[in-house]
C-alpha cells in the first residue's frame, strides 16, 4: 500500500513541477543513511550532482525499511520537520523554512490564548523556549511546535537559519526570498 501511495505521490509532484518545466528526483532516507558518514557524504555529494543538473530533489523518508526505526522511542525522523532539517544539513542549506498552521512561535499557544505574541526572533533554544513549545500540535501532525524546536535545533547547530511560518500563506515565501521578516527567525550560530 505504501509503495503505490509513494508512486502516485512523486508522480503528482512531477506532473506539477513539469509544468514549470523543472525535472525532479525521488531521495528515500532511512536513519542509517545518517549514522555511518560514508553513507552521509554520499548522500551529500548526490543533492550537490542533483541541484548543480537543476534537478529538484523530493526527499521523504524511507518508511518501507524503516519499520523498526519508525517502533523505537529514539527514531531520528519522527516526523518531517525533523527530516527537513536533517535535509537542510545534507544539502549545506543556508535557510530552512518549516511550514507550521499558525504563523510562527508564539509565547503561548495563539489557538488557546488570543492575546499570544508571536516572537519574531530567537538567537538560543534553551529551556524556557522549549518550555513554550508545548506539546502535540494539529490533529495532523506528530508533534506540533516541539517537533519544530527541535528541528530548528539541529538547523541552527550547522549554521543554518530556520524560519517558521503559516503554511497556508503562500505569499510568505515570496517575503522570505525577498529578505522580509515573516513568522520567526531561528538564527543559526555562525
Amino acid at each position: 500500500m505504501y509503495k503505490i501511495w509513494a508512486l502516485k505521490l512523486i508522480n503528482l509532484y512531477d506532473k506539477f513541477f513539469s509544468g514549470y518545466d523543472k525535472k525532479i528526483a525521488q531521495i528515500l532516507l532511512n536513519a542509517e543513511d545518517i549514522k555511518h558518514e560514508e553513507k552521509k557524504e554520499n548522500l551529500t555529494s548526490t543533492f550537490e550532482a542533483l541541484t548543480e543538473m537543476g534537478i529538484i530533489p523530493i526527499v521523504n523518508e524511507n518508511d518501507s525499511v524503516s519499520y523498526s526505526e519508525i517502533e523505537s522511542e529514539d527514531r531520528l525522523f519522527g516526523d518531517n520537520d525533523m527530516l527537513s532539517a536533517v535535509t537542510a544539513v545534507l544539502c549545506r542549506a543556508n535557510k530552512l523554512i518549516i511550514f507550521s498552521d499558525i504563523d510562527g512561535f508564539y509565547d503561548r499557544d495563539p489557538r488557546l490564548h488570543p492575546n499570544a505574541q508571536l516572537i519574531e526572533k530567537i538567537k538560543v533554544i534553551d529551556d524556557g523556549v522549549r518550555a513554550l513549545a508545548g506539546g502535540a500540535g494539529s490533529r495532523r501532525g506528530t508533534g506540533g511546535m516541539k517537533t519544530k524546536l527541535q528541528a530548528a535545533e539541529l538547523a541552527m547547530s550547522q549554521g543554518i537559519d530556520t524560519i517558521i511560518t503559516n503554511g497556508n500563506n503562500p505569499s510568505a515565501l515570496y517575503e522570505i526570498i525577498d529578505g522580509n521578516p515573516i513568522g520567526t527567525m531561528f538564527l543559526g550560530r555562525r
